[in-house]
């Protein structure tokens, strides 16, 4: 059998898991090849299947996220490391990075608050070259792999990650204070209805933030100006039908709300600012 029946074939069979079938078949497929999946298209089609595929496909049937099959995911045109623990970095925070672009300063120090894999804040400092950062996480793998990534985007001098969890007294006591604080705190509700790959395998505490998803804003925004400089910006990744709530949390703490929308139209990222 060739690449190109194993593919068909597995995505098949995928469609009853994924909506994305065709795709996770092929980013498979390249990953068993040992190549990407653009090389794999122009050159590999014709060949025969490796033996790793079958088994990286019954484990995709079985709704484990590709990323954590791989071990990487694309975000902002950049692949980065994940692996189970650590949030798979989803392409509506692209809207946090996008608005972070537009309005943080050319130079200064940008601070990541639940920062994971570290996506948002690397993708930042590597497009923005005067910029530092930190990023903060309570998850001890989530910040083993955002130094990986840091050292792989070659970012590291401009990049600290530290093991903190907003939830403690002190948590910030040695960071400073930022030019741009971006965030994408758990805001999902604890009975909400998630899918299997998500629900099963994806760290429930970077999910669930509550009865309605607003708990770790209520804890967090409050220390945010204790965190800032007189003109920083702060922007959050929200869920879509959060805008109002979480704006009126950030209202009791001094600030105004500005509401981005992601690619599809639904909120996404509010943009605060000190009153």
């Amino acid at each position: 059998m060739t690449v190109s029946e194993a593919i068909r074939q597995a995505a098949e069979r995928l469609a009853e898991t994924s909506d994305t079938a065709r795709l996770d078949a092929e980013l498979l497929m390249a990953h068993a090849l040992g190549t990407d999946r653009s090389s794999m298209l122009l050159r590999s089609m014709a060949d025969p299947v490796p033996q790793s595929f079958a088994a990286l496909a019954e484990r995709r049937a079985r709704h484990e996220p590709v990323a954590y099959i791989t071990g990487q995911a694309d975000f902002f045109g950049r692949d980065f490391l994940v692996a189970p623990g650590v949030l798979i970095p989803r392409p509506d925070s692209e809207t946090v990075v996008d608005a972070a672009l537009e309005v943080a300063p050319e130079t200064g120090r940008v601070l990541d608050l639940g920062t994971g894999s570290g996506a948002l804040l690397l993708t930042i400092i590597a497009e923005r070259e005067g910029l530092e950062g930190v990023g903060v996480d309570a998850s001890f793998d989530a910040v083993q792999i955002a130094a990986e990534n840091a050292a792989r985007l070659g970012v590291q001098a401009r990049a600290r990650i530290v093991k903190a969890d907003w939830n403690e007294a002190g948590w910030a006591d040695d960071l400073g204070r930022f030019d741009c604080i971006i965030a994408n705190p758990p805001y999902v509700a604890n009975n909400a209805e998630l899918a299997p790959d998500v629900r099963d395998f994806e760290p429930s505490d970077a999910l669930f933030a509550g009865p309605e998803g607003l708990d770790d804003y209520a804890i967090l925004i409050p220390q945010l100006c204790e965190l800032t400089t007189p003109d920083a910006v702060i922007i959050l990744e929200i869920g879509h039908d959060q805008a109002e709530s979480v704006s009126e949390i950030a209202a009791k703490s001094g600030f105004s709300a500005e509401i981005r929308t992601d690619l599809a139209g639904r909120d996404r990222a509010l943009i605060l600012r000190q009153l």
